[in-house]
């Protein structure tokens, strides 16, 4: 059985920090893309960050770009979401997933659809 367990979730002050973990396990992902989405109350879900199958590679929303780094360690089936410099807007349930698709070297998932296996989500609250 796969399983993507979120954690590190939490309520912060605007500008603080938060380092978002997700564990894998039921298969190895090491050579898989891996990516962290969020959904707000009434919004659709949407992207955040990817990484490449061995973290040479990662993409980012233009929303937090420069503030967020994804990070993967595939010696423990893992990826993280170092999130600094929080506002308001960050505000959302974060989820983390896994994307089958081979690629290439530098392929990463940038859509809903693009990913098969889903985490159940952390929440992450920022107050102003």
């Amino acid at each position: 059985q796969v399983q993507l367990v979120e954690s590190g979730g939490g309520l912060v002050q605007t500008g603080g920090s938060l380092r978002l973990s997700c564990a894998a396990s039921g298969r190895p992902f090491s050579s898989h893309c891996l990516g962290w989405f969020r959904q707000a109350p009434g919004k659709e879900r949407e992207f955040v960050a990817a990484i490449n199958w061995n973290g040479g590679y990662t993409y980012y929303a233009d929303s937090v770009k420069g503030r967020f780094t994804i990070s993967r360690d595939n010696a423990k089936n893992s990826v993280y979401l170092e999130m600094n410099s929080l506002q308001p807007e960050d505000t959302a349930v974060y989820y983390c997933a896994a994307d089958l698709s081979y690629g290439g070297n530098y392929y990463v998932g940038k859509r809903v659809d693009d990913y098969e296996y889903w985490g159940q989500g952390t929440q992450v609250t920022v107050s102003s």
